[in-house]
């Protein structure tokens, strides 16, 4: 049987990640735990086993299922904990420091995704989104601009928040535990309108975080945070 869509347009390999995901979300498999065989999901969904291989073959990539040969396949040890950035309030980070944060909110809407926005959230064309522009400060110095983008299914709430004075990330991780995340950093120089708000020169290099998060078997939020070059660094330490 090929993969086909449901009536709210999510197709069937997805609705299977969407399973597995909130299956471990709640609990029902942790990590080391062995999932249903892809025989069993195969009865379970109706559909080939080509749909349900993708399907865990695609949460295998993202780290959330790890296959052993000729055992099964188990539930990842959640490696975004332990990787280089922490998901974790720019606020904080700057609290930590002894420093003081304020932040600027520059729009706050409600719009349609766009036919990339959909890819990315898994969701159908002009799906209702959120959508945030934040100027965060350090001792009054602007140091991220933070570009996010809300899955109202995650945090219906997001619009009705004061992020003077709770950050969007503060709200996000209460109101849509974190289940995974995915990001990339690459330097870029910034656009005018970036560049206007960290108050540093089009020429100047920035530090871009994107981020994707997920909670409850959906993308919760995507962002793109832009940091002049010459004023932020990211950092760790692995036990």
């Amino acid at each position: 049987m090929d993969d086909h869509t449901t009536q709210e347009n999510t197709p069937i390999f997805q609705r299977i990640k969407d399973f597995l995901l909130a299956g471990i979300a709640a609990g029902r498999w942790k990590e080391g735990d062995v999932i249903p065989s892809e025989q069993a999901l195969v009865k379970q969904f109706g559909v080939s086993r080509m749909t349900v291989n993708r399907a865990v073959r695609e949460l295998t990539s993202e780290q959330v299922l790890t296959r052993r040969q000729g055992s099964g396949t188990y539930v990842a040890q959640q490696k975004y904990q332990a990787t280089l950035l922490e998901i974790k309030s720019i606020a904080d980070e700057v609290r930590a420091r002894g420093h003081i944060h304020r932040s600027s909110l520059q729009l706050l809407e409600r719009t349609k995704a766009s036919d990339l926005l959909a890819k990315q959230f898994v969701l159908p064309p002009e799906h209702p989104l959120f959508h945030s522009l934040i100027v965060h400060f350090e001792n009054g110095v602007p140091i991220q601009v933070e570009d996010r983008w809300v899955n109202p299914e995650c945090a219906p709430d997001y619009m009705t928040q004061d992020f003077s004075s709770i950050t969007p990330n503060e709200y996000l991780m209460a109101a849509a535990p974190l289940q995974g995340a995915t990001y990339s950093i690459e330097a870029l120089s910034a656009p005018r309108d970036i560049a206007e708000m960290l108050a540093i020169d089009t020429k100047q290099a920035c530090l871009v975080l994107r981020r994707q998060t997920r909670s409850g078997g959906k993308i919760a939020s995507i962002a793109t945070m832009w940091h002049p070059g010459h004023r932020y660094q990211f950092a760790g330490s692995f036990a």
